[in-house]
């Protein structure tokens, strides 16, 4: 069977609203452009197959409204750590991406954290005071 025709319990409903995923960036890291996109793109892909696997329902909701995301930056990786507590107290799906260290920053670090995907009133709540990447 398909991965996308499997049948799941889902036990939060979806609300049937836009939904968005934000990608907030630690801008102190000062990474090129191409490795931005490269760990938002891998922060992407873990939402998606988490989704998958976890809630095939938010899933389908956000991929039929057109899987809006937004790229915003964070000051340092303290504010990113901030905003993933603000986030979970708001029940929003936090995730993260950590670098492996071959080429522009430390092992370890926090590069690139995901909020939502969720209703975009919930998301906003917690990271509009942030600037667009």
């Amino acid at each position: 069977m398909a991965w996308w025709n499997r049948r799941r319990e889902q036990t939060v409903p979806i609300p049937n609203v836009e939904h968005k995923l934000v990608c907030v960036v630690d801008a102190s890291l000062k990474m090129g452009k191409g490795k931005i996109a490269a760990q938002v793109g891998h922060l992407c892909m873990e939402v998606a197959l988490g989704l998958e696997r976890n809630r095939p329902r938010l899933l389908q909701t956000w991929t039929r409204k057109g899987q809006a995301k937004v790229v915003l930056k964070a000051l340092d990786s303290e504010e990113m750590h901030l905003l993933i507590d603000r986030a979970k107290e708001a029940n929003l799906l936090t995730w993260s991406v950590r670098d492996a260290g071959r080429t522009q920053i430390p092992s370890g670090s926090m590069t690139v954290i995901g909020i939502g995907p969720a209703p975009v009133e919930q998301v906003d709540d917690v990271t509009s005071y942030l600037k667009l990447l």
